[in-house]
């Protein structure tokens, strides 16, 4: 230690803190040696808290305000205590501030995507990230929990732990949600709400308090987001036919067409996809014929009289006996009414075989 230092150690001490820094949260006032003197004064300021430390232990916590130190042994801090003595020995403590004001636009992210059951798409994976803010609300706890004896604690040395809690929270709350995710985006508040509500107190288990979580997206593979994007651009297209149309002319206006030839080309191929996207559906295929007509069970008129039933073979047998005409009248199960067996088409084989073909011409000599 040199001597100027020697020298500005018999002074009395001015205990103070200020913070030109976005993101130290704890800060120990240095004293060569620890030596804080009697008189000495400390300041508070609002957005602070202070904690004495004397041997290792937490002597006092001390709000906004200006301090005397005035004490032979341990840190007793008093306003209204006055000592008749003159010069004290130094006694051995620590001053640390702590700043209790929020720490905002804190990121949090999924560092994986989060497996979920959509009832659109199915399985799904989704990231998510924001921002959240805290600030300490008990010193005490902060120190015995997270700080320790560091002399200069920053947001970056808790901040990996608080980001896997809210994610960790998260992913459940998103999985047990239900929401679909064309609905999530609708729910980004409500998201926040409750996982703040749900995670503040393993916050306040450090001496935190979680004042706030924002979603800002939850987002879906890009390669989903593409096919999305497609399936959005086809209900914006609407009519095909038309579309092919425009785009056409388009090109055409625009001279992407080289030649007439590339132009009728571009009409053909464009009509011939209208065409076929807007072909009606073929018509339903006509019901098959009805099964032929069984060969027996055939009824014969003889007269006044019905004669049968008759099997194809015996009806053959009356043909060749001339029992049986094309213009005799026949009728079956199936049949309206009785028919001439020559007009019926099962039976027209019948006659056909027994009809000779036309004597050919003769000739002349």
């Amino acid at each position: 230690m040199g001597l100027w230092d020697k020298l500005m150690g018999e002074f009395v001490d001015v205990i103070e803190w200020t913070d030109d820094s976005s993101d130290t949260m704890v800060y120990r006032f240095e004293r060569q040696g620890n030596e804080i003197k009697y008189g000495a004064k400390l300041t508070v300021r609002e957005s602070q808290v202070a904690i004495f430390v004397n041997e290792g232990e937490v002597a006092d916590v001390l709000t906004p305000g200006m301090y005397v130190l005035e004490t032979k042994n341990l840190p007793l801090l008093s306003t209204l205590q006055s000592w008749d003595h003159g010069f004290q020995s130094p006694f051995k403590a620590e001053v640390y501030f702590f700043n209790t004001k929020q720490f905002t636009n804190l990121k949090w992210g999924t560092s994986n995507p989060i497996m979920t059951r959509d009832a659109e798409f199915g399985a799904v994976r989704l990231r998510a990230f924001g921002t959240y803010s805290i600030r300490i609300e008990d010193a005490r706890k902060f120190m015995q929990e997270i700080m320790g004896t560091d002399g200069h604690f920053t947001v970056d040395e808790i901040s990996n732990q608080l980001r896997s809690l809210i994610v960790t929270r998260f992913s459940s709350v998103v999985g047990s949600a239900h929401i679909p995710v064309l609905d999530m985006a609708a729910n980004y508040e409500q998201f926040g709400q409750f996982v703040t509500q749900r995670i503040a107190p393993e916050f306040q288990a450090y001496g935190v308090k979680l004042t706030s979580i924002l979603v800002e997206n939850i987002s879906l593979p890009s390669e989903v987001e593409e096919a999305l994007d497609k399936r959005t651009s086809m209900g914006v297209i609407g009519n095909l036919d038309q579309y092919l149309q425009f785009q056409t002319a388009q090109g055409i206006g625009n001279g992407n067409s080289n030649s007439a030839l590339d132009m009728g080309m571009g009409f053909a191929v464009a009509n011939k996809m209208a065409e076929v996207l807007n072909k009606p559906a073929s018509a339903p295929t006509a019901a098959p014929a009805p099964p032929p007509l069984p060969d027996t069970n055939w009824h014969v008129a003889v007269g006044q009289a019905s004669s049968g039933p008759h099997s194809l073979q015996q009806l053959q047998q009356m043909v060749q006996s001339g029992s049986l005409t094309a213009e005799t009248l026949v009728w079956q199960t199936g049949m309206a009414t009785w028919q001439a067996a020559g007009g019926v088409a099962a039976l027209n084989s019948l006659f056909a075989a027994h009809t000779p073909p036309p004597l050919p011409p003769q000739s002349t000599q």
